[in-house]
């Protein structure tokens, strides 16, 4: 409704935000395992709100999808790329 009001335009549902974002997304996060991870985080945006987006949220997130931050780390390598996954995408939701 914010947007609308602010800017004028049409409220769009979260889950036509993902689908027309997603390609971006998917070309800036080529990595597969991004991928993967990016994908669980923008389901639960859908079903969930945009509260999961929250970095308060992201552990949470994480031993949802791995079980333990330490699985997730043999994933992605490192937490720095974890989080730069988690918090990199969100831009492309509302550009």
């Amino acid at each position: 409704m914010l947007r609308y009001v602010a800017y004028a335009r049409e409220a769009i549902s979260r889950e036509n935000r993902v689908s027309t974002t997603k390609p971006k997304i998917n070309t800036a996060f080529g990595n597969y395992k991004q991928q993967e991870f990016i994908a669980f985080v923008l389901e639960k945006y859908i079903e969930d709100g945009a509260g999961e987006l929250a970095t308060s949220k992201m552990r949470s997130l994480i031993e949802l999808k791995y079980h333990t931050i330490g699985d997730a780390v043999q994933e992605f390598g490192n937490t720095t790329a974890i989080r730069e996954t988690f918090v990199g995408f969100q831009k492309y939701l509302y550009e």
